[in-house]
């Protein structure tokens, strides 16, 4: 950050194995596993070097699962998904979104599978983070051009 004389870089980091269409039970503990380790060291060096408040996470996944199991015994593809945001420039502890009922056929379910449709957009979440990397609110429909399909930009979670 220093030598490039920036005042905030991003660095994106990507992690597969997630896509189970077979053995989820087996293996997602594993891979949660791995993020939940990964998550808490990269925070924990954040907290060493002094930049906790100076560092933000962000995490969000492409497409969820369904909730009604396939004949591999994991899910096929669905739309609701659940991200988090961490960092000392976080205000943390809440919940952005109305969190499905999670029942097949339950009210939340599009179709029969218990795929839900998010409530909270990718954008919502990301507006925020890119004020507070710097970026002007005029500029914020270049990089998330369905911004303005949203009720709100301002979710509170960035300090």
């Amino acid at each position: 950050r220093q030598s490039l004389g920036m005042k905030r870089q991003v660095f994106m980091v990507s992690m597969g194995g997630f896509d189970l269409h077979d053995d989820l039970i087996a293996r997602q503990p594993g891979l949660v596993s791995q993020i939940d380790f990964a998550m808490d060291a990269f925070y924990r060096a954040t907290l060493e070097m002094g930049i906790s408040d100076k560092v933000t996470t962000f995490t969000f996944s492409d497409f969820g699962r369904t909730f009604k199991p396939s004949i591999g015994q994991g899910t096929d593809h669905g739309w609701g998904n659940y991200g988090f945001v961490a960092g000392g420039a976080v205000n943390g502890g809440d919940i952005y979104g109305t969190l499905p009922i999670q029942a097949l056929n339950g009210p939340d379910d599009f179709g029969n599978d218990g795929r839900w449709i998010p409530t909270t957009s990718l954008e919502q979440f990301a507006a925020p983070m890119l004020r507070w990397y710097g970026m002007s609110e005029g500029d914020l429909s270049y990089i998330l051009p369905n911004i303005g399909a949203f009720p709100t930009t301002s979710l509170g979670f960035m300090a």
